[in-house]
């Protein structure tokens, strides 16, 4: 019968003491990760049987933060592959045991965002949300930032000069970004319009003012409608882009800033065949994929949510605690832009 490992073993095969590999063990005293996994190697490779109870004490030895992120649209497919990418960042960390609180707003309330904002308090050591721009916010992210919890905004930035840091695209040159592909696509000069959310997204006026800016500058044949506001909504866009298709015979492009492109796609597939309107919109998912394969979208620009998440959990840790005084940085990601060929 073969002899069972004991410490001895792993002592041997560690080139530790014994006494060293008991205190690991047995939590008597601290031991330093790197000799506790040198320990935990070891007792795999003789076959010690209280590997697990190493790696518990590996565990239980790494710091723990609590982060909070406040997101929307729980049901729509970008938000739950933003939640599932947290999630995955906060797998990867070795150095410190995250625990991702996610939560979502239904609204566009501020009232709604406020409070649930708020609710981190006393909970988490950092957060980060996808927020309105408004005053109300500002005095939550005043609060939360006194008690020592610093805030990230993300895609739409929000609390300026109170936040940490705003993580997302830079919305000036993304809507600059649309209006390059939309005026450079469309043979025939004619009318472009825009979808924004609601002027409470401070992210899509910045995007609005880049469409607009581009069209001005190298494009004066176009011309630009007034936005309309669509608050995010996919009904609201399917009926106010059936509304401008009826009114607009010379309609040559739309760019949905936010939002609710599912309903521009929808009236488009009912109205126009493919090709004769130009749409651009944010964000690759099942709708916005087949948009591009049948013709009906030229291009979707999409934040890389997989980069966004791991360089926000960097940021969140190094700040937990201990927010930085004064105004915040800006950090841009490059967009992804899909196009059909890239399918």
């Amino acid at each position: 019968m073969a002899r069972r490992p004991t410490m001895k073993d792993v002592a041997r095969e560690a080139g530790l003491s014994v006494a060293t590999v008991d205190r690991a063990l047995n939590g008597r005293s601290t031991v330093r990760e790197e000799t506790l996994r040198k320990i935990a190697r070891a007792a795999d490779k003789v076959g010690y049987h209280a590997r697990g109870l190493l790696e518990f004490r590996m565990v239980q030895q790494v710091p723990e933060l609590r982060l909070g992120f406040l997101l929307i649209k729980k049901k729509h497919e970008f938000y739950q592959t933003f939640a599932r990418e947290i999630e995955a960042a906060a797998a990867a960390r070795s150095d410190v045991r995250i625990r991702p609180l996610i939560r979502y707003v239904t609204s566009q309330s501020p009232e709604e965002f406020a409070a649930a904002m708020a609710q981190f308090r006393g909970r988490v050591d950092a957060v980060a949300a996808v927020a309105i721009n408004h005053q109300k916010l500002n005095q939550v992210v005043r609060d939360l930032t006194g008690a020592n919890i610093p805030v990230f905004s993300l895609l739409n930035d929000f609390g300026q000069g109170i936040r940490q840091s705003y993580l997302g695209l830079n919305n000036m040159k993304i809507g600059r970004l649309a209006a390059w592909m939309m005026t450079r696509t469309v043979a025939q000069p004619g009318k472009l319009a825009i979808f924004v959310g609601g002027n409470r997204w401070h992210g899509h006026d910045l995007r609005e003012v880049g469409f607009r800016s581009f069209v001005r500058e190298t494009a004066p044949a176009f011309t630009v409608l007034e936005a309309l506001v669509n608050l995010e909504t996919v009904e609201v866009t399917y009926e106010a882009t059936l509304d401008l298709l009826n009114r607009h015979a010379d309609l040559r492009g739309i760019y949905v800033a936010g939002g609710g492109m599912e309903g521009a796609i929808r009236a488009l597939r009912e109205a126009r065949p493919p090709g004769k309107v130009a749409l651009i919109v944010n964000e690759l998912t099942g709708e916005s994929r087949a948009a591009l394969l049948d013709g009906y979208a030229v291009m979707v620009i999409s934040t890389p949510l997989r980069e966004l998440c791991r360089d926000l959990l960097g940021f969140m840790i190094a700040a937990a605690g201990k927010p930085d005084s004064g105004p915040g940085s800006q950090h841009f990601l490059e967009p992804r832009v899909m196009l059909a060929e890239m399918l």
